[in-house]
Formats: C-alpha cells, structure tokens, sequence
C-alpha cells in the first residue's frame, strides 16, 4: 500500500508540473500576443478590422452647367441599372426561376431580342453564376424605364440606382457644353472638357465597426463627398433655342454641308448663342458625327463678310468718300495676276463708292487697298481687328486663321475676302468693334464658377481686346451696312426686317478642293455678319450656310436670312425691352416687360394677377416652387407663364397649339428629356395630357406652322361637325 501510494504522489507531482508549465507556456503566449498583436506572422488588430470593419460610400455629384439665368444646360440625375440574380440562396422570389418568360417579358425594356436574353440567362444559370448584367440597354435608365420594369414583378430582377449624366436640352449648344463621357477618348471637348477639374467631383465614405459604439462614436472616420462646382454661361437659352430651331429647319429643308452661328453682346463680349451643324445630342454618344466646334476651329476665307473691315480701314484713313466714282466690273493688279472681277463681270459702269459697297463690288475693295490705304496698314488695321490671332474665348482648340502677305494680289484679294483665312469667332468680335463705337471685347462664355457651398469661385468679366477705329467711323461703317440692307442695291435685302433696323454684309465664298475653287449653284459658303439696331446695337449675330441644295429660283442668302431673321426678331424681342417694377405680376404679363420672381408665393396670388389664360399651373399645391421664364427674363407680350408648386406628382397639360417657347419651358420646369421634330406650333405630345411624369422622362413633340395646325383643326371640327349630325 504504502509503495502504491508513493508511485501515486510522485505522478501527482508530475502531472501538477505538467499543468503548472503548460499554463505557464500558454499564458506566456497569451502575453506575447498582447503585446505583439501578432500571430504567424498575421496582424490581429488588422484581421479583425477585416472582419467587423464595413465601409459606406457617400455619392457625389458631378457640378451642373448653366445658362445666364440658372437653366440647367448639363447635370447629374438618378439613373438605373437592372441585373439578374440567379442563385437560389437568396431565397423564395428572389431569384430568376423561369428564364424563358423573364426573357419574353423583359427583352423590349432593355432593347435586347428575346432569344439573345433567354440564352444569356440559361447560361449564367447552368454555370452557377450569382447574378449578371444585362448589357447595354439595361444601364442608364430612365425613372420611368424604371417603373415599367417594376410592374412586371420578374422574380430574381433587381434594379440598381447609380447617377448619369444627362443633358435635358438635347441638341442645345452642344459643341459648347460637350459630353462628359468621351473626355478620355477625344480628349478636351466643350465645357465638359476644359471645366472638368472644376466640374468632377469625390465619393465620400463611412468607415465604421459593428462591435463599436455605433456610427455617433465615429464621426473621425466619417469623409464626406465633395460635390463639383457649378459652371454658369453667357448662354441665353431664349436666344440659343430660337437658333437651334431656325439651324434644325434649314438642315431639314437645305440639307447643307455644314452651318455655324454665334450671337453676342456687343457692349459686354458675352456670347448669347453658339451652334454647329452637324450637331449632335450629347445623351446619346454613339451617335456623334462631328466632334467640331466650327465656330471657334474652322478658319476658312471668309468672303465678303470681310469687306465691312476693309471699309472700316478706308474710313479711319479718310480715303472712303461716299459719293466719290471708280469704274467697276474689273480690277488689273500687276502684269503676274490674275484681274479681279465683281459679280457682275461687265460691271455697273462708273458708280460712287457708296453703291459699289452697298453692291459687294470686289473691284472697290481693290482699289481701296492698293492705291489708297496702302498694303502694310491695310494688314495692321486687320491685325488690329483680331484676325491672325486667337481671340482667347474660353474654349479649347480655337484656331487663329492666317493672314496671306507677300504679294499684291494677296492683298488684294484679302480686301474681299479671298486667300487669308478667319474663324467664325473672330468675324464676332471684329464686328463688336464696329457695333460698340469702335470698341472691340473680347468674346467670352463663362460667366461664373460657384462651389456647393455658393462661394464664387470665378467671375467672368468683360475685357476690351482693343480699339481699332473711331467711334465716328465705326458710326459711318454701320450707316453703310444699313445701306446693304434697306437700300436699293443693296445685297442684304432679306435681312431687312420692319422695326429692327439691321446692318450687316452678305458673304459668297468661293469653297476650295483639291487646290481648285468649285463652280455651280449652291456650291458656295454662304454668311451674313450682322447687327442690330444698327444706330446702338445689343446683338452682333453672324450665321454661314455652306453647300446647301438650292433651287434654281433660290440664292444662298436664303437659309441664311431664316436663320439670321428668326434669330434677331427673337434677340431683340427679348433684349431691348424696357424693365417692369417686379412687384406688378400682372403688368409684367401683359405689357410684356421684365418677369418677377413669383417663387414663394401663394399660388392664388398669382391667379389673381396674371390672365387666366397666360398661366399655367403644374401641379396641385399651393406655392410656388419654380417658374418658366425664370426672374429678369424680358417676357414677349401675351407670353405664357408656367408655375410649379410644391405637389407629389406632376401631369403634363394638353399644350395642342403652344409655341415651341413655351413647349420648351415645360420640359425645362419639370426636367424632361425632350425632343423635337418640325417648327412653329405643337401639333403633337408622345406623353398625353394629365399623364404623370418624372424627372428625366422622355418626351417627343411634333412642331407644324400656323397655317398647318389651322387646317389640321379644321379637318377636326368638320369631322366633328360630320359626325355629330349622323348621330343625329
């Protein structure tokens, strides 16, 4: 007994220690690891960040672009992307179960055929796939896109949201604002480009730990996104819509190769409009054909848009005399050149020098330089005018055009408009000099930067870009250009609009291929550079109408002048205005003056004001959210006023019969995606009235002239009448 309990004591001990060094190894692993954090080689404490750390992100948006008044030219919106789930683990209806009708159901909604869908979906399933996109036509939806897919209630079929960008004008100025999607394929493009370190924005993120103390305790690992900044234009869209419509009509009817335009303020440099066509709507980017900004990049000779410079110069050298004679028809230059030749290759005989420019006689531009201004000033004086150099607008790729010196028949042929070449934009702002008692500015389009925060983070300023002439001979140059205009030889009669008093310069431009000018009709770029009133001008407009398909009864002045003549009536229509008191609703909505700021009040106010008939109210509230025109825009007499109010939803009216204006400040007050066909009245509405409608949704609009809406109401009323007595 006594050696049993012996041998049972010592294991005793021995087993204590076991237990005694084990706890010992064990708590100075413990220990260690306290102190190191570590184990194999593995950081715990980031181990355990992995696991229980989760991260938020916080979206942001991209800055909008703007008009002068606010209108939102290019914005970031809700967008929708759908995907397929298709693994079972995600329990009862939430999985794609049937990929023949999923497909049969959901293929017209993302543009996809049927069979193309089923197939997708049957082998995403059968290789164990967790979920898959849907390709192009399920990204980017609309919210009412989003809405049909909804009521279809597919099992397995999940909708995203994300944000795209969407330009709610569509084919609006869109060289100028560009598209922010193709910045890394084409480079710098419009505003889009140039802006996008001002424009771009940053995600922020939430960092958190679900074994914390909550999001509260947390805030240090909150970074909240930074938003892009705002970028506000020159750009009026009164003025830029009229000349979209105008261009869109002249593609329409002349089919011409390629058209510009620009108008501006003559007493600022702000540009009020700028468009190109081709041109192209920026939310659908697959479909662009030209990438140029014609206005600023294409330097092409200009024609005889540049005799109104060469004029200028004979007027500030006191060689110009109205009533002075030469003999017309042609021009030699020197025993190496060709002569010059006006149009009329036989000439008007021996005429004063006032009727030779009021009949773009070449022959007198000539002369002017080669026997009267000198070669060498005639340059300085068109170098003065900002031709051969960058204007320095703020847009990207301009071009600066060239200057051919050398010879005497390259003078000569300049004085006309042959041989050297200018841009669009340079053409504008020679001609604020003409139009601003010659004072030249600089043209410009950004009008200000603004943070999220409302701190101006860049202020556009007028700038004088030099004074070439007199203020006396920019007077006597634009009586002349009146002259073109309204008197009897004058080339620019069909600019002569009653009541607006416009003096500008027609221009034919022989157009050059393969080292050869072209010959036949409509084989010509085509331009007038004009203004208007000519005694104190508010616009400088200039418009170019290359190789457009004209009848044999037609001349180029013809698209040009429905371009230039509808642009002009609606500048000056909305510009030279006199200011309205903006307490006096109603007074602003019947004389036709300066719209008041209505946001904030009482929707029964306003009623009580405006004619029942100029108003119309979106939405059923009971203030006023928004309103189209927007405050300080000049109202046209009788000019429809929309107002939003505070309300959950919205319908569209039944607008038969509106004015393109006002059809367009509805989709500006409730954010459509709009698009347009025809011009003058409304004809017809994709969306019918008292539907509802949502943020980006697409509306088509059907545009006929009165004449035409007049008869297709008529046909209506007979049918009407016809069918009301067979009832009878």
């Amino acid at each position: 007994m006594e050696i049993k309990r012996a041998v049972t004591n010592k294991r005793a001990v021995l087993l204590l220690f076991l237990f005694i060094g084990a706890l010992f190894v064990l708590f100075g692993r413990m220990t260690y690891i306290q102190a190191t954090k570590e184990v194999k080689g593995h950081d715990l404490t980031v181990m355990a960040e992995e696991k229980y750390s989760r991260s938020q992100v916080i979206d942001s948006s991209r800055g909008s672009i703007l008009d002068r008044h606010g209108s939102v030219l290019a914005e970031d919106v809700p967008s929708y992307n759908v995907v397929a789930v298709l693994s079972e683990n995600q329990g009862e209806n939430q999985f794609v179960k049937d990929p023949v009708k999923t497909a049969e159901e959901l293929s017209p909604f993302i543009d996809m055929e049927q069979n193309e869908l089923e197939g997708r979906l049957t082998d995403a399933i059968e290789s164990g796939r967790y979920q898959i996109e849907l390709g192009a036509g399920s990204r980017l939806l609309s919210y009412s896109e989003k809405e049909q897919i909804e009521k279809l209630k597919l099992p397995g079929i999940v909708i995203e949201e994300t944000s795209r960008r969407y330009y709610p004008k569509q084919t609006f100025a869109s060289h100028v604002i560009g598209q922010q999607s193709i910045l890394n394929s084409v480079g710098n493009m419009g505003l889009e480009g140039r802006m996008d370190d001002y424009l771009s924005s940053e995600d922020g993120h939430i960092e958190y730990t679900s074994l914390g103390k909550g999001l509260s305790a947390a805030s240090d690992r909150i970074t909240l996104p930074e938003n892009g900044a705002d970028i506000y234009t020159t750009l009026d869209t009164n003025i830029q819509a009229a000349l979209e419509q105008a261009m869109s009509q002249v593609e329409e009817e002349y089919a011409p190769e390629k058209m510009t335009a620009i108008a501006a303020d003559p007493r600022t440099g702000e540009i009020l409009a700028m468009s190109n066509r081709p041109s192209f709507n920026p939310n659908e980017y697959g479909e662009i054909e030209n990438y140029l900004n014609f206005a600023v990049q294409d330097a092409v000779e200009p024609g005889s848009t540049l005799k109104m410079f060469t004029l200028a110069a004979a007027i500030e050298e006191g060689v110009f005399q109205n009533d002075a004679k030469y003999k017309s028809g042609k021009y030699e230059i020197d025993a190496y050149s060709e002569d010059i030749r006006d149009v009329n290759r036989s000439g008007w005989g021996e005429i004063t020098y006032e009727e030779g420019f009021h009949r773009s006689s070449n022959v007198l531009m000539a002369k002017l330089v080669l026997e009267h201004i000198g070669i060498k000033p005639f340059y300085d004086y068109l170098e003065a005018f900002g031709f051969s150099q960058k204007t320095g607008i703020d847009l990207d790729q301009e071009s600066a055009g060239q200057l051919e010196q050398g010879r005497r028949s390259d003078a000569a042929r300049t004085s006309f408009g042959q041989t050297s070449t200018a841009t669009p934009i340079q053409m504008v702002q020679g001609a604020m000099a003409i139009a601003n008692d010659g004072v030249m500015m600089k043209p410009y389009i950004l009008k200000g930067i603004e943070d999220e925060n409302g701190d101006q983070l860049f202020q556009g300023e007028s700038e004088i870009a030099g004074e070439p002439i007199s203020e006396d001979t920019a007077r006597q140059v634009r009586e002349l250009l009146r002259g073109v205009v309204d008197e009897e030889h004058g080339t620019g009669g069909k600019y002569n609009i009653q009541g607006l008093d416009v003096a500008g310069k027609t221009g034919t431009a022989q157009m050059v291929e393969n080292g050869q000018y072209l010959k036949g009709h409509g084989q010509y770029l085509y331009s007038f550079l004009g203004m208007a009133p000519y005694e104190d001008p508010k616009v400088v407009l200039y418009v170019s109408v290359t190789k457009p398909n004209l009848a044999e009864d037609e001349s180029g002045n013809d698209p040009v002048s429905l371009i230039f003549n509808a642009v002009m009536q609606r500048s000056m229509s909305y510009m030279d205005l006199e200011p309205s008191d903006d307490d006096l609703i109603a007074e602003a909505g019947q004389k036709g003056l300066e719209m008041p700021d209505v946001t904030g009040m009482d929707l029964e106010r306003v009623l009580n004001e405006l004619d029942e008939d100029q108003l119309t109210v979106v939405g059923d509230g009971d203030t006023i959210e928004s309103q189209q025109p927007l405050p300080g825009t000049k109202l046209l007499e009788g000019e429809r006023v929309i107002v939003q109010t505070d309300s959950e939803s919205y319908s569209l009216p039944d607008m038969t019969g509106w004015s393109y204006r006002d059809v367009m400040k509805i989709g500006a007050i409730l954010d459509l995606d709009m698009s347009y066909s025809g011009n003058g009245f409304l004809k017809e509405q994709s969306v019918p009235p008292d539907t509802p409608v949502a943020p980006g949704e697409a509306l088509s609009v059907e545009f006929v002239t009165r004449s035409e809406l007049q008869d297709i109401q008529q046909e209506q009323d007979d049918e009407e009448t016809d069918e009301n007595e067979s009832n009878e």
